[in-house]
């Protein structure tokens, strides 16, 4: 039996930004906020191979795990087949994504990147944490309990 999370087709507006679900998940890939994460995880590791940042071990393996912990908490949350399950994972992933925007301020700091970067690096964090607001929001609404209650 495959795992699929079942939604309507739904539109859902937070802070002016536009969310538009399908009517089914029958994977984490097709999960627009996931493929964001995957989006900020491979621009944090380009800055980790290409500036100093490298060299700092320690806030590198942070920002590296933050960035990590989103789209892995997502795929994670999307697999257990309940909403509430769903719904705890993708708080975390949204934890983490505060994580993330903390240490990219570090990296500022230490100039391991420049102002432009990290508004570059920061706008997409902050979609990502839109984007889990606005699936939480859907699932908390939505009256549809998850595959593992049919």
């Amino acid at each position: 039996m495959s795992s699929e999370l079942i939604v309507s087709s739904y539109e859902l507006r937070v802070n002016n930004y536009k969310f538009n679900y399908m009517a089914t998940f029958t994977g984490f890939e097709e999960i627009d906020a996931w493929k964001k994460a995957r989006q900020l995880c491979n621009t944090t590791f380009r800055l980790i191979m290409t500036s100093e940042l490298g060299k700092d071990f320690g806030l590198r393996d942070q920002i590296n795990r933050s960035s990590g912990s989103i789209m892995v908490n997502i795929a994670e949350g999307s697999e257990r087949g309940g909403n509430k399950e769903f719904i705890q994972f993708l708080f975390i992933a949204k934890s983490s994504n505060s994580e993330f925007k903390s240490q990219l301020y570090r990296i500022l700091d230490r100039n391991y990147i420049n102002e432009e970067e990290f508004k570059k690096i920061m706008t997409l964090s902050n979609e990502i944490s839109k984007m889990i607001g606005g699936l939480i929001k859907y699932l908390k609404q939505s009256d549809l309990k998850g595959s593992k209650f049919k």
